[in-house]
């Protein structure tokens, strides 16, 4: 299994209270996948650089990082598409964490 991060921003426009089940579905549907989920990362509603759309001017940012075979992440990336409540997402690989020596050494 690989490490990937999932960078999804969250489509809440009018709707600031769903924020926490949007996380628990997404996350239930990466484990659903076969992904074994290391952290989730709530970054906060942050504005757009550039405005695409007059309805979107902010998004709620999150980052997954989990484990998963390299052939589900397409398939991933076809489910999330299709999800209403995902505005964009950006799978990547991610490095290994560091190790406790490489941490002190640091």
């Amino acid at each position: 299994m690989k490490r990937y991060e999932g960078l999804f921003i969250l489509d809440t426009s009018g709707r600031e209270e769903g924020v926490r089940e949007i996380i628990d579905k997404i996350a239930a549907e990466l484990t659903a996948a076969g992904c074994q989920l290391e952290t989730t990362q709530k970054m906060d509603k942050r504005p757009f650089a550039r405005v695409a759309d007059r309805r979107h001017p902010s998004g709620y940012y999150v980052n997954f990082v989990f484990r998963a075979e390299p052939a589900v992440m397409r398939q991933l990336q076809s489910r999330f598409a299709l999800n209403p409540d995902v505005f964009r997402v950006l799978f990547t690989a991610a490095d290994a964490p560091p190790t406790p020596a490489e941490k002190v050494a640091a």
